[in-house]
């Protein structure tokens, strides 16, 4: 994908079986404090980036290039990769932010105390925290909100290969809060840009559904708040903005434990937003309503994804793909090995959901986590909304490779990998080679080395004072001699 920079924002779900270590607020502070003071894995912010949301201390930059801190909207853990360009890098990254947390949990001796959850919903809480996706998109500013419709289509149905499967449901009442499964929250910033409350309550119609958040998104195009939940965020600020090209921010994503769907998703998007750029994407993919079709094919028992279209025509979600497929294939085939493992692996997942999903079984979250849970259900004689089934749903994301339902599929040999342990473990503590998140994490480590107290570090910029600063604009340059330069002048 060398015209394209993605990165992956992972929101962790954490619980605490051991309540002698705090509550949960003060153990993700803890953890985070392990990663950056005890381990010394970046360089904890010195500065407040923003106010309400990320105060001084309460994150900072890894030695990897990626991000580690506390959003203080759920007061949860947030891990960001790098800037990466290649989908093994992005693979490797987002399983890295997972490891060094677990890491963190055993220098605590907390390992048998707490775990993190790469999952998308609290089932008996009613919360929803996502796993955003960032992409370096270079679209004119008076097309681009209008090119957001042409990809909705396409965000809405991936869940057919992108979902990571969740049993059971929730529905939102705006009206009656009688049934309200759901904490409103316990600080101001819960609040921001709040247009409309709603309650969470169980839904009992719901078995297993593709999406673990489909039920929970209210908005099509939104600003990220609690409960303006949207798809996409057209979010503006230096995280990628180069150029003429800014940040893409797609809120309606979920952490993918399968190292096969994570980059398949990631290809996919990258691949339609090559077709957004070049006007290549046909107008009649436009859906007559983006939030009712997200659900009705999370909720689909039966696998056909029949949504309607904006003419009033209907459509199977798995020909709605093709047709993004279709262009992609015309234009984009041959361009470099990433963008043809996408177009092989995009047309083998379409045409084996169509045969028999159960198929994927070693491929897609949902399927994998679907056949186990089923297995084990009708083994037990339970249905799907006795309580064990919805813990068996959370083991699968947990992050532990020793706990973790998932790893236990790997283990096995049983799921389709993209990268390797080692991969992993080096993305741990190596930022990608070819992006500017190269330049970032050798300043890091030289100013972690030095143990410098002055510094300000930020996605394009290291600076120490009006003399000694790094400046990385272009996330697409290394910034290797400049690195180099910048760590002399210490």
């Amino acid at each position: 994908m060398e015209n394209r920079i993605f990165g992956i924002e992972t929101e962790f779900g954490c619980f605490v079986r051991d309540e002698s270590v705090g509550r949960p607020e003060r153990v993700v502070e803890k953890v985070k404090d392990c990663v950056f003071y005890r381990l010394r894995r970046g360089l904890i912010d010195l500065h407040s980036r923003d106010f309400a949301f990320e105060p001084a201390r309460g994150g900072g930059f890894l030695i990897n290039g990626g991000r580690l801190y506390i959003d203080a909207v759920g007061d949860h853990e947030e891990y960001a990769t790098p800037e990466c360009s290649r989908l093994s890098d992005n693979v490797a990254h987002e399983k890295a932010g997972q490891r060094i947390l677990n890491e963190a949990l055993r220098a605590l001796d907390w390992q048998d105390k707490v775990s993190f959850y790469n999952n998308a919903v609290d089932h008996f809480g009613g919360h929803t925290f996502g796993c955003h996706e960032n992409y370096l998109v270079s679209i004119e500013d008076r097309y681009f909100l209008d090119s957001l419709y042409n990809l909705l289509p396409f965000l809405v149905t991936r869940q057919i290969f992108a979902g990571t499967g969740r049993v059971g449901g929730h529905r939102l009442n705006y009206n009656d809060f009688s049934n309200n499964i759901m904490d409103m929250g316990e600080h101001e910033m819960d609040y921001v840009w709040v247009s409309r409350f709603y309650a969470v309550e169980i839904d009992p119609t719901v078995d297993y559904q593709l999406s673990q958040r489909a039920d929970h998104i209210v908005k099509t195009i939104s600003s990220r708040v609690r409960f303006n939940r949207a798809i996409i965020n057209p979010k503006w600020d230096s995280y990628y903005s180069y150029n003429s090209m800014h940040r893409l921010h797609i809120l309606f994503g979920e952490g993918n434990m399968s190292e096969y769907a994570t980059a398949l998703k990631i290809g996919t998007t990258s691949l339609v937003l090559d077709l957004l750029e070049r006007n290549l994407i046909r107008p009649d993919v436009r859906l007559a309503d983006p939030l009712e079709a997200l659900r009705s094919v999370s909720r689909d028992p039966t696998w056909k994804w029949v949504v309607r279209r904006h003419d009033g025509s209907t459509i199977r979600a798995i020909d709605l793909q093709r047709i993004y497929l279709q262009a992609a294939q015309t234009h984009l085939a041959g361009r470099d090995e990433d963008t043809d493992w996408v177009l092989r692996e995009w047309e083998y997942v379409l045409d084996a959901l169509e045969l028999d999903p159960m198929s994927l079984d070693d491929r897609l979250d949902w399927v994998a986590k679907r056949k186990l849970l089923d297995a084990f259900r009708q083994q037990e004689g339970l249905s799907w909304h006795d309580d064990i089934m919805f813990s068996l749903d959370m083991e699968y994301h947990n992050t532990d490779p020793s706990r973790g339902l998932y790893y236990g599929l790997v283990e096995a040999g049983l799921m389709k990998r993209i990268v390797t342990d080692e991969d992993i473990q080096n993305a741990a503590t190596t930022a990608p080679d070819n992006t500017r998140a190269y330049g970032r994490s050798r300043a890091i480590q030289h100013l972690l080395a030095s143990r410098n107290r002055a510094y300000i570090v930020d996605w394009d910029m290291v600076y120490v004072d009006k003399g000694r600063q790094l400046e990385l604009r272009n996330p697409f340059r290394t910034y290797e001699k400049e690195a180099e330069r910048f760590i002399r002048s210490l």
